[in-house]
């Protein structure tokens, strides 16, 4: 029974040592040139001059107050509006607020609906510091994120009634 024992462990053995010789062969077919040790072979780099960095071209620039983000604007205060009834219907008929940041002005109306006004008001300056420094594709989607949460907000509150 020994020999079977020890007839185990010298396989796994051999396995692993061809493994490593298997990963050990590519570094074996390595050569060295003889062209690179002689000294007349190798000549210095040529040398490099500097030049001026190619001005990168204009992104295309819109106006802050366009027609998409008169839409997207509206459409995330309309959503904001009815997430502040929802969740005031819902704490008022006896629910929690599952928000953590929104739980602490949950304690009356009118913080409610200055935690939902701030929310509206910070998209929109998001969205401007966005605009503001070219990054165009991320003004739309901060107040696209927006509008996704408030309307999950609302399905999930209407749905849990």
């Amino acid at each position: 029974m020994q020999i079977n024992w020890f007839s185990g462990i010298l396989s796994y053995r051999a396995i692993l040592l061809l493994v490593v010789l298997g990963f050990c062969r590519p570094v074996l077919a390595q050569q060295v040139s003889l062209a690179l040790l002689h000294s007349e072979a190798m000549e210095p780099a040529p040398m490099v001059h500097s030049t001026q960095p190619a001005p990168l071209p204009e992104a295309p620039s819109h106006r802050f107050w366009d027609r998409e983000n008169n839409i997207l604007f509206v459409t995330d205060a309309a959503f904001s509006a009815a997430d502040f009834v929802v969740t005031r219907d819902n704490l008022r008929g006896g629910g929690q607020e599952l928000n953590p940041v929104t739980r602490v002005f949950s304690g009356s109306t009118a913080a409610l609906a200055v935690n939902f006004a701030g929310e509206t008001a910070g998209v929109v300056g998001l969205s401007y510091f966005f605009h503001k420094t070219g990054h165009h594709k991320m003004e739309r989607y901060i107040s696209m994120l927006n509008i996704g949460s408030s309307a999950t907000a609302v399905t999930f509150d209407l749905a849990h009634r």
